[in-house]
């Protein structure tokens, strides 16, 4: 029998260039009993682009032919990048692909790209020489017909650069205007463009709830769980039976609460806590036992792999499995029996774990608990409830006590402590955003957070100790290119990381941020050393996780809504039981990979998703206040203006270069900076500016703003010099005749 690996490590060793089946099978000495088998596993690793087809239908190494695998993320200027699966040979990072070289792939296809060179800078540029997936079979629009009665779909995603042509009849009842989700039935080639059919009619764009629904589609995120799905979500009932409990710790007995967000629906952890004699902590972190119900390759478990991660929006979510399970069965609710996963560490009055153990159990949790309530009893002393929760508010103080043990722990070891500001949309009941708030982390938000850290470390030493093959959640060390120019930008300010780029550990970072607490220049060194962090993700082997300086970290705490915690339950519960047999060992060691692969990408979907709903709607928001004025701090600049961000309303905008009319602005790059060639005025990261709204794109989603005292300066200068009699002084920003964008928002002022 071959498995996956077997047969790409035979190809290396004996085949030394691309080769057709049969050579393959003669070279390779492939049994006749084995071929069945083995060609599966060349179609499967030609699928996953781990092995190349080629004319002649030869099978090679892409490694071999300079070839790589990625998905393509296009530009709407009409280019694109496809981040390699495997790092490139001549380092760096993403393959630059113009725009005749798409060759008729989308955005989001997985394609083989070739390099064609390397540009000065280490800059990878390639061709698309074959599309191994499609991302999507539809694309959400805007209907419209011309003239001669031929319609055609604008896509809402500025990123996918063609017109979807409806021909006469394939419509769907779409009226022009209408938003619509059309299914491609032929794709685009080099000499033609792509036909569809309106599947779905979704409304006017403006109607509650349907930019929602757009995104959803945008997205490619499913929304309805299918029938097989909820059947078998059905079939699980409604309570834990008795049968059920058989064999499992039981733990109903202790005193147990969930703490969540007043609007949660779902609840994946419980936690008890009790203070030893000998003065340290028994913390039980108690997580929801999907994995009881949820049988690997059932309907359910399919499902739920599909979409990697449940999604959130300001107005909904979109569950990864059926309510029957994700506000029922497995949420533990208040005053039901439920099973879980139980976690419990013996922590020491230095934060260390000293003794752990691990239990299928069963609670009845005591209370649900909210943010706000057990903020209100440790930060306020609230009376009314102090009274209310008079038998929990012990374990509450003690639930105080053990955080501050371990955040201060953790930062001893340098793990790394953004506490940046996000934004809350507080949105009425018509879907209509009210006002932008920063989200409000308190003392309760935070200790749930270090009791969930803490578990998943607990877990992943676990795991790594017993070799158990799992998912890891790793967050690899920053790439010392973009440490450079951090280091390079920070001197500006006086600041320095104080060790070289190939030394660096997260307690340097973290040092910095203590450094520049409450200084003016904190929030953009802040976020541009965010941007000089590699992004985490999911992989079979444990490289650590540098920002929080942990050697071994997981994802544990939240199986109702990420499947990599599935994964981790179903391998923490074959470790325990001794089920890893070495048949068992490998096949999840073939499968973990693709795993790892396909559910961080559905996490940077949903990730994607909810940012591109929230700016949505920040820019709708903004509609109605073109002319207004605000505060803001520069967050970003490039060579075409300076990115800002309000401080009223948490809402990004773009002042383009073209505005800045009162010189002629260059770009300084490592400095982070825009500099006038005359004037030698500078605008630099962390800025703080006052701009004005000049217009609110809603079709680009963007909102473009003005720096003020450069219109002013403008305005000035095309005024020229005055003569006779001086002028009453007056403001020229409010009296000043409206522009057209001012004009379209008097007379037609909509409601967005």
């Amino acid at each position: 029998m071959f498995s996956h690996d077997q047969v790409l490590a035979l190809m290396r060793e004996r085949v030394h260039h691309p080769a057709g089946m049969r050579e393959l099978l003669q070279v390779l000495k492939v049994p006749k009993d084995d071929r069945t088998s083995f060609k599966r596993h060349v179609k499967s690793l030609v699928a996953s682009g781990d092995l190349i087809q080629i004319r002649g239908d030869r099978f090679g190494l892409p490694e071999k032919m300079d070839l790589y695998v990625g998905r393509l993320q296009t530009h709407p200027a009409g280019y694109g990048f496809v981040a390699p699966e495997r790092p490139l040979d001549s380092g760096g990072g993403d393959i630059y692909i113009s725009n005749p070289h798409l060759n008729e792939a989308m955005h989001g296809d997985r394609v083989v790209v070739r390099i064609e060179r390397i540009k000065e800078g280490g800059r990878a540029e390639g061709r698309v020489i074959r599309v191994l997936e499609r991302s999507n079979t539809s694309l959400v629009g805007r209907y419209d017909r011309d003239d001669a009665g031929m319609g055609h779909v604008a896509p809402f995603d500025r990123r996918v650069l063609m017109d979807l042509v409806v021909p006469p009849g394939q419509e769907g009842g779409a009226s022009p205007g209408d938003m619509v989700v059309a299914e491609l039935t032929r794709w685009p080639t080099a000499t033609r463009g792509a036909i569809g059919r309106v599947a779905e009619v979704l409304g006017d764009i403006d109607a509650p709830g349907v930019d929602t629904e757009i995104i959803i589609r945008t997205f490619g995120i499913p929304d309805a769980h299918p029938a097989d799905a909820i059947a078998e979500a059905v079939r699980l009932g409604t309570t834990v039976s008795e049968r059920d409990i058989r064999g499992r710790s039981d733990f109903r007995d202790l005193l147990t609460v969930t703490i969540d967000g007043e609007h949660a629906r779902d609840f994946d952890d419980a936690i008890t806590l009790e203070k030893l004699r000998n003065g340290s902590f028994w913390l039980g972190v108690h997580i929801a036992d999907v994995s009881h119900y949820v049988q690997d390759g059932s309907a359910l478990d399919r499902e739920a792999y599909d979409r990697g991660t449940s999604v959130y929006f300001p107005e909904r979510a979109v569950h990864m499995f059926p309510s029957e399970l994700a506000t029922g069965l497995c949420s533990l609710n208040p005053h039901v029996d439920r099973l879980v996963q139980s976690c419990f560490m013996e922590v020491d009055r230095r934060g260390q774990v000293v003794r752990h153990e691990f239990h299928d159990g069963v609670i009845n949790s005591s209370e649900r608990m909210t943010y706000t309530a057990v903020n209100g009893i440790l930060t306020d002393r609230d009376p009314a409830l102090l009274a209310q929760y008079a038998a929990l508010v012990p374990m509450f103080d003690e639930m105080r006590e053990l955080f501050q043990i371990l955040n201060d722990a953790r930062r001893r070891r340098g793990s790394i402590d953004f506490d940046l500001n996000e934004a809350e949309v507080i949105i009425d009941e018509g879907g209509i955003v009210e006002g932008i708030i920063a989200l409000q982390r308190n003392v309760a938000h935070r200790l749930i957070e270090e009791f969930m850290l803490l578990a998943n470390e607990t877990v992943a030493s676990y795991l790594e100790a017993e070799s158990a093959p799992a998912l890891y959640r790793i967050h690899e060390d920053p790439d010392i290119l973009k440490v450079a120019k951090f280091e390079e930008f920070i001197s500006g300010f006086g600041y320095s990381l104080a060790a070289p780029a190939n030394a660096l550990r997260p307690r340097h970072f973290q040092k910095l941020l203590e450094k520049i607490h409450g200084k003016p220049e904190a929030k953009p060194i802040a976020f541009l050393m965010l941007r000089t962090m590699q992004k985490a993700r999911y992989a079979p082997e444990n490289l650590g996780h540098f920002g929080l300086a942990a050697p071994s970290y997981t994802h544990f705490t939240s199986p109702i809504r990420r499947y990599p915690d599935l994964v981790v339950h179903r391998a923490l519960r074959a470790a325990r039981h001794g089920l890893l047999t070495a048949e068992a060992r490998e096949e999840w060691n073939e499968e973990l990979p693709e795993v790892a692969r396909h559910t961080s990408e559905m996490e940077r979907r949903a990730d994607d998703a909810e940012r591109e709903l929230l700016q949505w709607k920040k820019v709708k928001f903004m509609a109605d206040k073109v002319g207004d004025e605000f505060d803001g701090y520069v967050t970003g600049v490039a060579a075409f203006g300076l990115f800002i961000e309000l401080v009223e309303h948490f809402v990004e905008g773009l002042v383009h270069v073209s505005t800045m009319a009162d010189d002629y602005y260059r770009f300084i790059e490592g400095a982070h900076l825009l500099r006038g060639e005359n004037t030698q005025k500078v605008y630099r990261l962390g800025d703080k500016v006052k701009v004005q709204v000049t217009r609110v794109n809603m079709e680009m989603r963007q909102i473009e703003l003005g720096l003020v005292e450069i219109l002013e300066r403008v305005r000035e200068g095309e005024r020229g010099p005055r003569r006779g009699k001086a002028a009453p002084k007056h403001d020229t920003r409010r009296k000043r005749r409206p522009g057209r964008n001012e004009r379209q928002k008097v007379k037609g002022r909509r409601r967005t």
